[in-house]
């Protein structure tokens, strides 16, 4: 069996499993439903205008299976109301010490029309000022590449007792030769993209919404001619989520 069928099929079993859990043991599940303006994956502009993108995740005891689409909602790249990309995910998240803590899992990427990938991660957040964390993505399928983010954020409680919070967030990501070459067309590891975004959390009853606003930048000369006039983006939504 192909290695991106072998982790679907863990995917749908993790699934399995802690939706029994779920049912027995009152794990969490949370609900998303993301709505941005584009769709921009580690610096690249995938669709230049709005999508779609639901979510579903389930936890138990630190293990989570999950599922997240992309889904245009207009003719941009010719395919107005159709789901351009699935994405199932496995992830082990726990705590090394107080300050330390972990996540290793995988992705299994799916296009219709038959293209499919698969990443496995491993990953390290600090529980410290500005939360630092890196997670380093490695393609063992169609790519046979690393890619690798570091990230800083800070989150504002109600600032000046205005009715919403303040999440500010920056990621630093970097691709090797062969990652590269596979999405850019270099082949050169250098870094990729800088992402700076900005959150403002606020509840409506149950659910979490928050109108975000993205600046993206392609960094490294040879990615960001290959970007062409994608190399600087700016981009705006807004993410509602609901946990039970």
């Amino acid at each position: 069996m192909e290695k991106s069928k072998v982790l679907g099929c863990m995917v749908a079993a993790v699934l399995a499993v802690t939706v029994v859990a779920a049912a027995e043991d009152g794990a969490g599940v949370s609900v998303t439903s993301d709505f941005f303006s584009k769709y921009v994956w580690r610096g690249q502009n995938v669709t230049d205008d709005w999508v779609w993108q639901p979510g579903v995740s389930i936890t138990y005891e630190g293990l989570t299976g999950g599922f997240w689409g992309n889904l245009d909602l207009t003719n941009e790249e010719g395919e107005s109301g159709e789901f351009i990309e699935y994405d199932y995910y496995v992830d082990y998240s726990g705590q090394l010490t107080d300050v330390v803590g972990f996540s290793v899992g995988g992705i299994y990427y799916y296009f219709p029309g038959g293209d499919a990938t698969t990443e496995l991660y491993w990953g390290f957040s600090f529980d410290v000022p500005a939360s630092p964390a890196i997670t380093v993505y490695h393609d063992i399928d169609e790519v046979d590449g690393t890619y690798a983010a570091v990230s800083v954020g800070h989150s504002f409680e109600n600032p000046g007792d205005l009715p919403f919070g303040v999440d500010l967030g920056a990621t630093l990501g970097w691709g090797s030769s062969s990652y590269n070459k596979s999405y850019w067309g270099v082949n050169d590891a250098e870094l990729n993209d800088l992402t700076l975004t900005l959150g403002l959390p606020f509840e409506v009853g149950p659910v979490s919404v928050t109108p975000t606003l993205a600046y993206v930048s392609v960094l490294g000369s040879d990615v960001s001619d290959a970007a062409d006039d994608d190399d600087s983006l700016v981009y705006a939504g807004v993410s509602l989520a609901y946990e039970f």
